[in-house]
Order: C-alpha cells, then sequence, then structure tokens
C-alpha cells in the first residue's frame, strides 16, 4: 500500500473529525476486502488506543435497511420455479431443465429493474408490446400455436414479476435487485432508528438508483458524508470513461449544488513508469509476472512486497502464476479461491454422474456401465489406494469387458469393501438419494485421509468445499419435491460447484498481493502488475445476456455494455492512480484460444500519454533452441552388458533383431529393461490381435496333417471349419470384448474372410499338381552363432509360422496380416542389410533360414511371406537378385553373406563403447 492511499486520508478523517462518536460511526466501503486495510490505516494513525468504528460492506449496509436474507441465484431458481408451477396451467409447465434455460435471464432482468427502481409493469408490458410489433404483419389465420404460446409468454412476464415478488416479501428472503427496492421502501424508517449515528461512504464509483436514493437520502438527512476518490484527469475530462459515474454525480446530485465534491486529487499525472509488455499464450504472461517479482526482490533484497499487487485480468492463470512465483517470495496473499473446476473432489464427483448418467439412460434393466467410466472412478487418486480394485482393474483389462453390468461388476469383486459399494450403488430412487449416497461417500473419502500427512489435510477442505454443496443441494431438493431427474440434478449440480471454491490460507497484509480486479477496489499499491490486458478479457467486452434490447435500456436508463466498460475503466485507472511502477502484460497471439486485440487501455494510455508518464514497449518471446531435440544416448553399463549376454544365452529372436534396427531406444526399453505396454481394454480390435486370430485359426485347421501330405477333400473339410473356429479363437484371444457389433464385427468377418481366401489358394495349387507336406506348424527353433567378431556365442530364436515340403523343396512360410510386395523380399546387395528397417522381412525369413537349416537334410531351402491383403500374389519367396538373375533357392553363399551381416549387427549390440542411440525419423 502507499503511504498516501486513499485509504490513509479516510483513517485521518474518521481519527480527527469522528473522534468522539467514533462508536457511533459505520463505515460503508464499496467490498468487504478493504475493511482489513482500513483497520490497519486507522492503526496507523490513531497515537492512543480507541474503538474502531463498524466497518461494513455496501451490501451488507442495503441488506439491514430491507432487512432481509439474500439468497444465491440456484435457490432462487427453485423458488422461482415453484412460483411459475403454481401459476402456469398444468398443460403448459415446462420441466425445470427448459425453465432455467429463460428463467435465468429473466432474473438478471428483474434484478436491474428492481436496482433501478424502474416500474416493473412498464418495463415488461413495453416488451410484449415490442415483440407484438415485430409479429404485426402476421395474418390472424397464419399464427400458429408457437407464434401464440411465443407472444403468450411475453404477456406472461408481468405476472411473473409480481407473483415472484410476493412469494419472496412472504418468506424474507431475495435477490439483490429487490433488497435493494425494499431498502428504498425502508429508507424512513431506518434513519428514524439510527439517529445519532453518522455513516461515512468511502471509494464508490458506479452506484446504481437504489444506492444513489439511500446514500442521498442520508445526507439530506446529516446522518452521511461521502467522500469519492476522483482523479481530476479523468473527472475533468468529458469523453474518460473512468470519470463517466462521478461526472455524472456531480453534476446531477442536489447536495452538491452547495457543497464541494469531496475528493478530487490530482495523482495520476505524477512521475510514473508504465511498461508494456507482450508476448504469446497467457502461461508466458505467468512466467513474466514471476520474473518481475524476482527483480524487484533482487533490486531490494530487505523489501517487503506488501507495496506490489499482481492484478489477475483472467482467474485461470491463478495457478500458472504461483507455479512461476521466486522461491524468494515469503508471504503471499491471495483474495481469489481455487477453481471448484480443478477441486479433485468435484472431478470425481462429475466422473461419477457420468457414469451414472450413462448407466441410466441405456434403459437397460441390468444397469450396465462403460469401462471407460468405471476406470476413470477406480483409478482416482482419492478411491484407488482405498478401493482395492487393483485385481479388478486388471481383470476388466485383461478381459476386454467393453460394457459390464452392475451384477457383473459385482462378481468380479467379490470382497467388495464399502467404499466400492458406495461408488456403484444404483442411482434409481430419485435425486435425494443419489445425493445421500454422495454424502456417504464423500465422509468416506473423507475417513480414509490422514491429519498428519499436510497433503491429505489439504484434500480434506477440498472434500469439505464439495460437501457443503451436496449438503446444500439436499437442503434445495428437500423443499421442492417436484423436480426429481438425474440429468437435471447434474445440471444443477455443474451451476452450484462453481460456489464451492476453496480459500487460500495467507496474511491479508503481508506480503505479495494477488487479486482479482473487483478485489483491487479502493486499494493502492505502488508497484501494480496487471495481465490478461486484451479485448474480451479486460475490459470483458460486451455480452447480451438479457431480454431488454439495447435501445429500451438506453432509453429507461439502465446499464449497457457502455456503463460496464465504464466500470472497468475506473478499476483500471483507479490501479494507475497512485502506483509508480506499472506492468502491463498482454497475449500478442490475435487468434486462436485465449486470443485478442492488445487492449483499448494500452492505446489510450499511449494516446493520452501524461507528460511525467515514462511508457515503454517490449515483445518477449521464448527463447527457441537451436535443436528441437537431442537424440536420447544410453551408454552400456555394466548392469545392461549382463543382461545382454543374458539374452544372447536364451536367445535373440528375428524381432528383436529387427526391434534394434528400428529404434535402438525401443530395443533398450523393450529388451533390457523389460518395459511391457500397459494392459488396455481392446475396445476395437487390434491389428495384432486380429494376426494372432489368423495364425491361431490356420494352426488349429492344419494341425491334423502335421507330417502327412493334404488332399483337396482336406482342405474342402477346412473350409467347412472356418466359421466356427475363427469364432472360438475370437473368444480365446479377444475374450469377453464385443464381436457381434461395429468395427469388431467387421473385423470378424475380415478374418474369416482371409483364412476363406488362404484356403481357396491352397485348393487351387493342389488342384493344379502341387503335392504339399505339413512338417511344422508354430514351431519354435534355436541355433546357436559362434564367430571371432562377437565376445561370446549367440543362441538365435525364433517361432515359425509354418515349414512345408512341397514339391521336394523345404519352403518355410511366415504370415502377414499386412500387406507385403514382392520387393519388400528382393535384395540386391548384402551390403547395408542391417541398417534399414526396410528390410526387417528379409532379416527375418533368413533367420528362419539359417535356424532350419540342419533339419532340411539337404533339401533346397526357400523362405518367405503369406500377405494375406496380398492373396493373389501367392508365396512371396526371399530371392537375392544380381543382374537380371534371381535366386529364390537358399544357397551356402546366401547364408555365408547374410551371416555376416548378422554379425555386424550382433557386433554394435554387444559392443560396450557403442551406445544405445535413438533414432529420429
Amino acid at each position: 500500500m502507499t503511504n498516501n492511499s486513499f485509504l490513509d486520508k479516510i483513517a485521518e478523517v474518521i481519527i480527527t473529525g469522528y473522534q468522539n462518536i467514533v462508536t457511533d460511526t459505520i463505515i460503508v466501503l464499496p467490498n468487504k476486502r478493504a475493511k482489513i486495510f482500513l483497520i490497519e490505516a486507522l492503526k496507523k494513525q490513531a497515537d492512543k488506543n480507541t474503538f474502531s468504528p463498524e466497518i461494513i460492506s455496501i451490501e451488507d449496509f442495503v441488506q439491514n435497511i430491507a432487512q432481509i436474507r439474500t439468497i444465491d441465484p440456484i435457490e432462487l431458481l427453485f423458488e422461482f420455479y415453484e412460483v411459475y408451477l403454481s401459476i402456469t396451467d398444468k398443460n403448459n409447465q415446462q420441466s425445470f431443465e427448459i425453465f432455467a434455460n429463460w428463467a435465468k435471464t429473466l432474473l438478471q432482468d428483474f434484478n436491474e429493474i428492481d436496482r433501478y427502481l424502474l416500474d416493473p409493469n412498464h418495463v415488461l408490458s413495453y416488451l410484449k408490446d415490442i415483440e407484438d410489433i415485430k409479429k404485426w404483419g402476421v395474418e390472424v389465420e397464419n399464427k400458429t400455436q408457437l407464434l401464440e404460446n411465443y407472444i403468450d409468454f411475453w404477456k406472461l412476464l408481468p405476472k411473473y414479476y409480481q407473483s415472484l415478488y410476493e412469494h419472496l416479501l412472504k418468506k424474507g428472503i431475495g435477490y439483490q435487485g429487490f433488497i435493494y427496492r425494499e431498502a428504498v421502501k425502508n429508507i424512513n424508517n431506518f434513519s428514524k432508528l439510527i439517529q445519532g449515528k453518522q455513516f461515512v461512504f468511502a471509494g464508490f464509483n458506479a452506484l446504481n438508483a437504489s444506492e444513489e436514493k439511500i446514500i442521498q437520502h442520508l445526507i439530506a438527512s446529516d446522518q452521511a458524508k461521502i467522500y469519492w476518490d476522483a482523479d481530476q484527469a479523468f473527472l475533468n475530462d468529458p469523453y474518460h470513461d473512468a470519470g463517466l459515474f462521478l461526472r455524472r454525480f456531480k453534476e446531477s446530485w442536489k447536495h452538491y449544488k452547495s457543497n464541494p465534491f469531496e475528493w478530487i486529487v490530482d495523482d495520476f499525472s505524477g512521475t510514473k513508469n508504465i511498461q508494456v509488455i507482450g508476448t504469446p499464450k497467457t502461461i508466458g504472461q505467468a512466467k513474466i509476472a514471476g520474473s518481475i517479482i524476482e527483480k524487484i526482490n533482487i533490486e531490494n533484497p530487505n523489501a517487503t512486497l506488501d507495496k506490489v499487487a499482481i492484478v489477475l485480468g483472467e482467474e485461470n492463470l491463478l495457478i500458472p502464476l504461483l507455479y512461476s512465483l521466486p522461491n524468494s517470495v515469503g508471504a503471499l496473499n491471495i483474495t481469489m479461491g481455487y477453481s471448484s473446476k480443478n477441486n479433485p473432489v468435484q472431478i470425481l464427483i462429475s466422473k461419477l454422474f457420468k457414469m451414472h448418467t450413462n448407466a441410466l439412460s441405456r434403459n437397460n434393466s441390468s444397469y450396465v456401465f462403460y469401462y471407460k467410466d468405471v476406470l476413470d472412478i477406480l483409478t482416482h487418486p482419492l478411491i484407488e489406494p482405498y478401493a482395492k480394485t487393483s485385481a479388478l482393474v486388471g481383470i476388466i483389462n485383461k478381459n476386454n469387458y467393453t460394457f459390464i453390468s452392475h451384477n457383473k461388476l459385482l462378481e468380479l469383486n467379490e470382497n467388495a469393501n464399502d467404499l466400492f459399494l458406495l461408488l456403484f450403488q444404483r442411482w434409481e430412487k430419485g435425486s435425494i438419494a443419489v445425493l445421500e449416497i454422495i454424502s456417504s461417500l464423500l465422509l468416506k473419502v473423507k475417513n480414509n485421509l490422514s491429519n498428519d500427512n499436510e497433503e491429505e489435510k489439504i484434500a480434506k477442505t477440498f472434500v469439505y468445499a464439495i460437501f457443503k454443496v451436496i449438503n446444500k443441494l439436499i437442503n434445495y431438493y428437500s423443499k421442492h419435491q417436484g423436480i426429481d431427474s438425474i440429468e437435471t440434478l447434474y445440471a444443477i449440480y455443474k451451476q452450484v460447484i462453481d460456489l464451492a471454491e476453496v480459500s487460500f490460507e495467507g496474511e491479508p497484509l503481508n506480503g505479495l498481493q494477488i487479486m482479482g480486479v473487483l478485489e483491487s477496489r479502493v486499494l493502492d499499491f505502488e508497484t501494480v502488475i496487471i495481465t490478461s490486458m486484451n479485448e474480451g478479457k479486460f475490459p470483458a467486452g460486451k455480452s447480451q445476456n438479457s431480454f431488454i434490447p439495447y435501445d429500451v435500456k438506453r432509453e429507461l436508463g439502465l446499464p449497457t455494455f457502455k456503463e460496464k466498460d465504464a466500470i472497468y475503466t475506473y478499476h483500471f485507472y483507479h490501479l494507475l492512480q497512485r502506483a509508480k511502477n506499472i506492468y502491463l502484460l498482454y497475449n500478442t497471439e490475435s487468434e486462436g484460444l485465449d486470443a485478442g486485440e492488445k487492449s483499448r487501455f494500452i492505446t489510450q494510455l499511449e494516446v493520452e500519454k501524461q507528460p511525467k508518464h515514462n511508457l515503454t514497449h517490449e515483445i518477449y518471446n521464448a527463447v527457441l533452441p537451436e535443436t528441437a531435440y537431442q537424440p536420447m544416448k544410453i551408454p552400456k553399463s555394466e548392469k545392461v552388458m549382463l543382461r545382454l549376454k543374458e539374452i544372447a544365452e536364451k536367445g535373440f529372436s528375428p524381432s528383436a533383431l529387427t526391434s534394434y534396427i528400428r529404434n535402438p531406444i525401443q530395443f533398450y526399453f523393450q529388451k533390457i529393461l523389460r518395459i511391457s505396454e500397459v494392459e488396455e481394454v481392446e475396445e476395437n480390435i487390434a491389428l495384432n490381435t486380429l494376426g494372432t486370430i489368423i495364425h491361431e485359426t490356420l494352426r488349429v485347421l492344419y494341425e491334423p496333417f502335421v507330417g502327412k501330405f493334404i488332399s483337396e477333400t482336406d482342405i474342402k473339410n477346412c473350409i467347412e471349419k472356418i466359421d466356427s473356429e475363427v469364432l472360438i479363437q475370437f473368444k480365446l484371444v479377444y475374450k469377453e470384448g464385443e464381436i457381434k457389433k461395429g468395427r469388431n464385427l467387421l473385423a470378424f468377418e475380415v478374418a474369416k474372410r482371409n483364412v476363406f481366401n488362404f484356403l481357396k489358394m491352397e485348393l487351387e495349387n493342389i488342384k493344379s499338381g502341387d503335392a504339399i507336406k505339413i512338417l511344422e506348424l508354430e514351431k519354435t527353433f534355436e541355433r546357436k552363432l559362434e564367430h571371432p567378431s562377437l565376445p561370446f556365442p549367440v543362441l538365435i530364436k525364433g517361432n515359425v509360422d509354418r515349414i512345408e515340403e512341397r514339391n521336394g523343396n523345404i519352403r518355410i512360410i511366415d504370415y502377414k496380416t499386412g500387406k507385403v510386395e514382392k520387393t519388400n523380399v528382393t535384395l540386391k546387395s548384402w551390403k547395408g542389410l542391417t541398417d534399414d528397417i526396410k528390410n526387417d522381412k528379409i532379416i527375418q525369413v533368413l533367420a528362419y533360414a539359417y535356424m532350419y537349416e540342419k533339419n532340411a537334410n539337404g533339401k533346397p531351402i526357400e523362405a518367405g511371406i503369406v500377405s494375406f491383403k496380398n492373396l493373389k500374389s501367392g508365396f512371396l519367396p526371399f530371392n537375392f537378385k544380381e543382374e537380371k538373375e534371381s535366386v529364390a533357392i537358399i544357397s551356402n553363399e546366401i547364408q555365408s553373406n547374410y551371416l555376416e551381416q548378422i554379425v555386424l549387427l550382433l557386433s554394435e549390440i554387444l559392443d560396450e563403447e557403442k551406445d544405445f542411440e535413438e533414432k529420429i525419423v
């Protein structure tokens, strides 16, 4: 706070002018927050012990006059619905959801009409007349029922207002405008009751008609004084919005015809350093604000930060800002709450609503949950440690349960604890029962948390904030039994939850002050950092959330966006008024989320620059590194070498070798560290799962013929078994996954078609005279590779899909469900075989040939691929193409050249000096 602040001047007036009647003095401020700072200012100026005057906010003051309790917007909506039902014919009554859509806007208009003391019948009839004129040209016979209903709605507005007003008056509750209207009616009685009391109104700017009337009445009765904080730079400029309201009051109030307008100051034109800083995106602003604070700390290490304020134009900047503050910031005071949107308990309850509303919407008597909804809840940090469901999560993932009925879920988790049962209890007994389940659940969660752990204590605060909201909803619903759908409850919950902010603990008078725009009213600081100085954020921009058109508002004296802009302008300029160092941060991005043009306030400061203002502009951009990403390098430690030796003894598979060629880091993670992919529910059949199903089907169909020649009849019998065998394999591999609809049904048909096409190809080959003898199916082979270049022997080991003898040649077949072309298995040069991943198929099939060689008994070997997406090409053998000659039979020379390349690859893998280096594609 600055030494010559507005509140210091108010404190001086109280100490000197009201010393003898201080206990009968009531100071009214625009907000509650300024009270603490005013008490501090009084303490500084008092030279002896004294009583403090009563200090209240304008809302509390008006409530005291009206003697009516204020209610929150949701409770008001419930009360209005009750009134609506009582005056609307049963056939025309709308559900709460539809009613709420227009009722919220209408209540805002009622509020404005009351705050500005307008005749509701006049305003609302005016709206009806406007709508009548709009539909003037519609012939009577062309008026549809919809149009009639539309006109009737406008006719009913005065009735809605009157009925609601009477209903609230009877109950002694009301919304803000209602309370203001009643306060104006009651001001004469109030004035008589408070004889001997003196009111001091301080720091106001925009007053509505009710506030004007109340304050002017008390001033005229000599029971009050008002002190404005008006700077002559704004007041004397007829076009400056910061002085818009103050100029109106100075000209129109009777009091100022014969009394001076207090106070007019000349602070804004003083010496100021104003730095305008632009940076891309919101986070950049948080980082810059943090670096400004760090700079202030470095320049004045012994100074406190209590004269420094960060004013956030957007509240969602709070968390990034807190992370950006330097460690040197000790004391800190945050006036805003932690948003309920980020509250982990609120996130849990929202997920619970989603899961149960989805289950209810399926109209299934067995109450079916979707697996993602279930897992979202079971893996929530407030549930996972206490629900003891890790085994259940494993079962769901492993067995591909996509939809799980309520009974099945309980069956899968036999020893369910109370927490689990509360989470999955059916929501079929109405809204109050649901709210009571949630309330019990929150108590359960609270009991699981400890008071000894700092983090768990904070979690308890979050639980308590939501618990209060749920209990408030139980209270609403118990009074209004007519609204009872879970969808409506969820819609109301989402609105009420905004009220469930969690306050930060802090010392209001010490340290750095972080606040929103409205909290900064009446306060003065030496250094001010304002963020989000963009159009649409600061000022907030136009928002037409009203049934009353702009021109009607202008005519009746209701505030329009012009007045709302003027309020923002005053707040902005008041922040700057006594500050010496000002930092204005804005987002330079003009398009996309959180974007907008640079605020007009910045342009205004430039155009109307005061002689003593030092205004500078800077654009900050993030420093871009010269290289976007450094490939990962992992040295081969002693443990890594031991693991490599272990793999060499157990066996290097061809896929392990190709995984190293693809990316050494991938090989390191999968083979050295043994990190496997997390098991998840396969909602749609993955390609590798489909491949497994086709492989297994062919294995089962061909198994009876191992060691025999296949006949046409055998293949025909196999074709008849395709449907049943593919189904069996689907059940074995895909477990509980859904295969009767959607993509999975298509995959099921694709698997059947692939197997059928393969068998058809086999049948045609036999018919054309091929003699096929099945030797092996899905069998693992291995062979030790010893070479002087290798530090130790390496076992090559792999699983071969099928080995057959065809027309006297050994044929090794690898099935591929993806598309493989002839070029993928054709090699023109041995050089660089293991450098390029596109040779992976060749490396694989030649490895199978190398492993099987000793079993071939000297018979010629060919190895290749059958691609199910390229069956028309049939068997695609590996072939070495030198110039125009192509060799498909794997000779000793081919084996020897292949081994030479594999030894080079293995030497690199086993070389202690060669790091695992990431390949970036």
